[in-house]
Formats: structure tokens, C-alpha cells, sequence
């Protein structure tokens, strides 16, 4: 015989779940001061905190719940598509990034249906509706270099990575808003400031 109090909560113990596995979707940076990886939970949440802390800063007239619902659903997608790491050299990993992402965000509208803002808030993310989306898509790029900056390089040192390679990816991403653009400016001043000790050996200006 069915639990008729399971059945009404089938749907909320589903989205759960969903938030379960949220947690254990590792990006390909450290946790700064610590050796494991950061999680996609862990990634929204500061990226939502963060946002909040500039729109203040700077008296931006955005709408908050805009902005949090699209820094909180913005990585969803990744519960099924995966992390696709921003310089990972296999090509056909970025070519199906677009494909995986847009098949996940279907998987999402069909298992939470009942969830119609959920599935608003990725689609306007992805397509950069207002200036909201386009605010924390941007930050979205910042943050990674920003919090590996914090930790000394490490996650760079690990990966092989550049300042070059920093500078060339998310260039014309975060300028999609000037205002996340003016601190990535004074973030990359920093690093490059900062070279030697973040990526270690010589410099590679």
C-alpha cells in the first residue's frame, strides 16, 4: 500500500536529492586553505553572497531576487551535464559542453515541472536577458581566479596554468558587465603583480 504521506512528498524529497548531488559536483579548484575540490553548492552560494556584497558596495539598481535565483540555479545544469573545466585542453569536452548543458536544463523541466521559476532562471542566465544575468555571469568567471588568487596559486601551480591563460579566458566574458569588468581589472593588476610567487619559476610576462 502506498504512503499517502510519501506521495505528497515525492516531489520535495526529489528536489533533495537533487541538491545532494549538487554537492558532490567538484569543480577543478581547491577550497582556499584546504586540499579538496570545491563543490558547485559551495561555488552558488559564495557567488550569490558575493553579488549582494557589490550591488550594495556599489548601489546598483538591480533586482536582488532576480539576481539570487540566477547565482542559486545558475550551475543546476551540472547536476547532469557535469563540470566543464575552463581550461581543460581535450576540445571535444568544450565542443559538447552546449549540448550537455542544454540537455540537462530539459532533464530539469521535465523532473521538476512544478518548478517553472527554477527553469526561468537558468534559461535567462544563459541567454543574458538583463542586467542581473549579465552581472553574475560575469562574476561567475571571476570568482574562481579570485578565490585561487586568495589561496596563493596553488590550484594555477597544480594545473599548469597561466596568467596568460587567465587573462585570455575570461576577457571578454566578464565584460558583458563594466562593473565586474572594473574589479577583474584591479584582481588581474594583483596577479601580475604577483606573478612569480602564484605560478612559480620565472615570470611569464
Amino acid at each position: 500500500m502506498t504512503n499517502p504521506i510519501s506521495s505528497q512528498l515525492s516531489g520535495l524529497l526529489q528536489f533533495f536529492k537533487l541538491t545532494h548531488t549538487f554537492q558532490h559536483i567538484q569543480r577543478r579548484l581547491r577550497v582556499t586553505g584546504e586540499d579538496r575540490f570545491e563543490n558547485d553548492a559551495e561555488h552558488s552560494y559564495q557567488l550569490a553572497l558575493v553579488a549582494w556584497y557589490i550591488i550594495q558596495k556599489e548601489n546598483l539598481p538591480l533586482h536582488m531576487d532576480k539576481v539570487f535565483m540566477y547565482a542559486l540555479a545558475h550551475d543546476l545544469v551540472e547536476v547532469y551535464a557535469g563540470d566543464t573545466y575552463a581550461h581543460d585542453p581535450d576540445p571535444a569536452i568544450h565542443a559538447s559542453k552546449e549540448e550537455r548543458e542544454r540537455l540537462a536544463a530539459e532533464r530539469l523541466r521535465a523532473d521538476f515541472a512544478e518548478f517553472p521559476e527554477l527553469h526561468e532562471a537558468i534559461q535567462g542566465y544563459e541567454h543574458l536577458v538583463d542586467e542581473e544575468s549579465k552581472l553574475v555571469y560575469a562574476l561567475d568567471k571571476v570568482l574562481p581566479p579570485t578565490n585561487i588568487y586568495l589561496d596563493g596559486g596553488k590550484s594555477w601551480r597544480e594545473m599548469g596554468v597561466t596568467r596568460e591563460m587567465i587573462a585570455k579566458a575570461k576577457a571578454d566574458k566578464v565584460a558583458v558587465s563594466p562593473v565586474i569588468q572594473k574589479y577583474w581589472h584591479l584582481i588581474l593588476t594583483c596577479i601580475e603583480t604577483e606573478e612569480r610567487e602564484l605560478f612559480g619559476g620565472e615570470s611569464q610576462s
